[in-house]
């Protein structure tokens, strides 16, 4: 036992130092990028006015910060985009239940929804502006217009390739729709449910950024649509790049949940 307990802990340890060595990798690539643009800024091998260079960009975001901008703009988008990845998100996996509940309403409405997912969304933004009104509630019906059909599709999916043979015996042995959806088909569908997770945090910030470059007085769709107006590259990439840091939070954020659900439900993917 005691050999087994050892051997246990001489695989954690080296799964920690290759997690450890895989971070410190993607550190230095990122420290190595900034450091050969703002060497290549410096020399004059690229120009500053139209790339931009790390420096620069830190004291727009340092003069931003100062002035209160910053918080205002990110703060904008982060709500919009939260709020449209909750809603569709919420309202993508509950749709897909239903679909699923019902293969009657499935058939009929799949090719519907195929449909409206090869639409361009950028059609529908002065859409919502008519209808909803120039204002934070266009930008997340824009957000929800994106996220929403892809989540119903992939969850469903999923639950719809649910194992057969697991499906005929929960039927066999009497099980109701009800305790077949709770017990098998959407615990097997835990990573499914994931990855729609982290599908719809890069779709979210799309639509808010394509909502904030047709309509909007805030945000970092805003600032970069203005930045580029009065052609100041310096704030275009700043602005990139706090986008950038703000997508990969809401990510990590994902990866956290998932962890989380899988250490205090004993998930085995």
């Amino acid at each position: 036992m005691a050999d087994v307990s050892s051997r246990r802990r001489a695989y954690l340890d080296a799964q920690r130092r290759r997690e450890r060595a895989v971070s410190a990798v993607r550190l230095s690539l990122v420290a190595g990028l900034f450091l050969l643009w703002e060497v290549a800024a410096r020399r004059g091998w690229i120009d500053p006015f139209v790339v931009s260079s790390p420096s620069r960009m830190a004291s727009t975001l340092a003069q931003l910060c100062r002035s209160g901008d910053l918080w205002l703009h990110l703060g904008t988008s982060l709500w919009e985009t939260v709020a449209g990845f909750t809603l569709g998100t919420l309202c993508g996996a509950l749709i897909a239940v239903l679909l699923w509940w019902s293969p009657f309403a499935c058939r009929v409405l799949e090719p519907c929804l195929v449909v409206l997912n090869a639409l361009p969304k950028t059609a529908l933004g002065p859409v919502f502006i008519v209808w909803i009104g120039a204002g934070t509630e266009s930008i997340i019906a824009m957000t929800l217009s994106i996220s929403l059909i892809v989540t119903i599709l992939d969850v469903l999916n999923g639950f719809l390739s649910t194992d057969a043979e697991k499906l005929l015996l929960l039927r066999a042995m009497g099980a109701t729709r009800r305790q077949i959806l709770f017990k098998l088909v959407i615990p097997s569908n835990f990573t499914t449910v994931i990855n729609a997770l982290k599908v719809n945090v890069g779709l979210s910030w799309v639509g808010v950024i394509m909502g904030e470059f047709l309509v909007s007085k805030a945000g970092l769709g805003y600032l970069i649509v203005y930045g580029s107006q009065v052609f100041k590259m310096d704030l275009v990439m700043s602005t990139v790049l706090l986008l950038g840091t703000a997508a990969a939070g809401m990510y990590q954020g994902i990866l956290w949940l998932e962890r989380g659900l899988k250490k205090h439900f004993g998930v085995i993917v």
